[in-house]
């Protein structure tokens, strides 16, 4: 078998290595990054102010083989697991109140307990210069967040605390969810209760799973040396940097379908509030202006205070929107535009029967409530202690599961075969159907701007300046970029949203294309993956010494890895893959399933009911 040599580590000066970047064997040419004062500086300025820079910056440390990452991120845990401190995390209290000076940063805080940082005698510093621990130090610094973060986080409380933490060229992600509760009735409407319920049930127990094992993924190849930072790391690491750009891809489709999904959705509301006198491709437009406007601001530090409003918003939304219901007969006309069914009784079934893609694409509506998968190596990577990941997202997802599905069944039961995509829009009465409508489009333009300028920021640093080396987002170049990149970005999410005139049919799209594979198939896909790798290094030296690559046994080229890689570990281990590679073979198959019925059912809205692609009749 061919045997690689020996090689020098990567982060040492003036040696050129051919190094794996990943378990799979793919493998760069990397000189070592030399940081000059200067550099170290901004490093570290960038670390304290939470400002981005470009993915291909320099920095102190090069590309280690798989080994390696295993070894630095279990030196980690083991300090994690001896850290004994406490720090004090701010609670909601926070959100009431304006900002404060460092005074005051002890007022009105909730104690969590979490772990000091103490630099000393830290194995995982083995072998670096004064200057890179420093760096290090910076870094590691900046994970305060403890599971009551989390908790805030994965709900949509986004507080100020959490743009405050956000460093290097990490970009702070919100929830996935844009309808909120809004879309579950529909969802629950699609199938009926006691499936509706069930499927709730099954897509949270699912989902909790792949949390655990994300969770499990970012504890074996974290470390403060080389950091997970987003979820591409995390594929990247095991699959090598295709890996990286397919998820960085898919989560900018998803974005940008997520800002037409809200162009679209705001534009049913202006729509309603006009009573259908403005043309509904104009009530899409105007807020795709608006989003152009608001896109201009590049610093998401701006939008802290107003997204903190947004919550409450959406809260009141939902109690006032249950109260109206209660008291409303179901928005007959609007019914007849989107569905194409006539006034007639309501009709509330413990199942229902329709078409199996109509029934599908409300399924895929559910997988709304569990979007939150694709920012949670962002969130652990904010963590001090990120084994306290699971408590967190545990309180947040049984919160998540509970909201939902009283909603979505108390709709339901009051509006039957009538309730429509956004729950808040089937009130009959014009005066109660507007305060929902007029809050809707405060609290969606304010989602529409926080997802824009996310989308954007990881598609310029992704795909501009990783990928194609572009110049850094806040250059001159960079801002000359930004400006007419914003416009484009809006114009294509008016172009999704006045395309495709049916909320339910697009946002089960959205959940088919992109949200359903960051919560149910990338997680076992990443986990078999891990395991092989693992098993497969198990005849190769073991990394014993920074600086010094180990010598592989034999590479990914040759059957004899392969077989140790599958059927290595023990018989636990076998069926564990085995397992994994039936989950992973399952949530494809599902993936394809949505695809078609979300697809099919698009097709059967825009033909059944009222509205037309860039037409001026609205779809409610």
């Amino acid at each position: 078998l061919p045997i690689r040599p020996p090689t020098p580590h990567p982060y040492y000066p003036a040696r050129m290595t051919s190094v794996p970047t990943s378990g799979f064997g793919v493998s760069d040419n990397i000189r070592e990054p030399q940081m000059s004062d200067k550099e170290l500086e901004g490093a570290l300025r960038r670390q304290s102010t939470g400002s981005t820079g470009p993915a291909h910056e320099v920095v102190p440390f090069g590309k280690p083989s798989f080994a390696e990452y295993l070894h630095w991120a279990t030196l980690r845990r083991a300090v994690e697991a001896s850290d004994t401190g406490m720090i004090t995390h701010k609670g909601i209290a926070q959100l009431f109140k304006p900002e404060k000076g460092e005074k005051d940063e002890k007022d009105d805080c909730v104690v969590v307990r979490e772990g000091s940082v103490d630099s000393a005698g830290d194995e995982d510093m083995a072998g670096m210069t004064e200057s890179q621990i420093e760096y290090l130090n910076a870094r590691r610094a900046l994970r305060q967040a403890g599971w009551a973060t989390v908790f805030y986080l994965i709900t949509y409380v986004v507080s100020r605390h959490f743009f405050s933490l956000t460093a290097d060229h990490r970009i702070p992600f919100l929830s996935c969810d844009i309808l909120g509760p809004f879309n579950a009735p529909y969802a629950i409407m699609a199938v009926g209760i006691a499936p509706g319920v069930l499927l709730y049930v099954l897509f949270g127990t699912i989902a909790a799973i792949t949390g655990a094992m994300l969770c499990r993924l970012f504890l074996r190849l974290d470390s403060v040396r080389y950091p997970i930072k987003t979820y591409g790391d995390l594929a990247g690491r095991v699959f090598g940097p295709w890996a990286r750009h397919l998820c960085s891809i898919l989560q900018s489709i998803q974005l940008v379908l997520n800002v037409g999904l809200i162009v679209l959705s705001t534009g049913q509301s202006l729509s309603q509030i006009t009573k259908g006198q403005l043309c509904f491709s104009v009530c899409v437009v105007i807020w795709a202006l608006v989003g152009m406007f608001l896109g201009q601001v590049r610093g998401l530090q701006n939008f802290g205070i107003i997204a903190n409003a947004s919550v409450y918003i959406n809260l009141l939304i939902i109690f006032i929107s249950m109260g109206f219901i209660a008291h409303s007969p179901p928005n007959y006309a609007a019914a007849t535009s989107s569905y194409g069914i006539p006034q007639g009784p309501i009709l509330v079934q413990t199942i229902v029967h329709q078409p199996l893609f109509a029934q599908v694409n409300g399924v895929f509506n559910m997988v709304f409530a569990y979007g939150g998968a694709m920012i949670f190596p962002e969130i652990m990577a904010e963590m001090r202690r990120p084994k306290d990941f699971i408590r967190g997202m545990a309180m947040a997802q049984a919160l998540i599961f509970t909201v939902y599905l009283t909603y979505g069944v108390f709709v339901y039961a009051f509006q039957g075969q009538f309730t429509l995509a956004v729950a808040y829009q089937g009130v009959s009465k014009y005066a109660w159907q507007t305060v929902g409508n007029t809050l809707g489009l405060i609290s969606s333009m304010i989602a529409a701007g926080l997802y824009g300028n996310i989308g954007l920021k990881v598609f310029y640093i992704t795909i501009i300046e990783d990928l194609f080396h572009g110049p850094s987002m806040t250059s001159r170049k960079g801002r000359m970029i930004w400006a007419p990149l914003v416009v484009v970005y809006w114009g294509i999410a008016f172009v999704i949203g006045s395309a495709i005139p049916a909320v339910g049919a697009l946002s089960g799209l959205v959940a088919a294309a992109c949200i359903f594979q960051f919560t149910y198939t990338f997680p076992p896909a990443i986990m078999l993956g891990f395991d092989i790798c693992v098993d497969a290094q198990a005849e190769d030296e073991p990394f014993l010494v920074a600086g010094i690559a180990p010598i592989r046994a034999d590479s990914w080229k040759n059957v004899s890895r392969w077989r140790r890689g599958i059927f290595g570990g023990g018989r636990k281990r076998v069926a564990l893959k085995f397992v994994n590679f039936l989950f992973l073979i399952a949530a494809l198959a599902t993936a394809g399933l949505g695809l078609w019925a979300t697809g099919t059912d698009l097709a059967e809205a825009i033909q059944v009911g009222a509205a037309s692609s860039f037409g001026c009749a609205a779809p409610v």
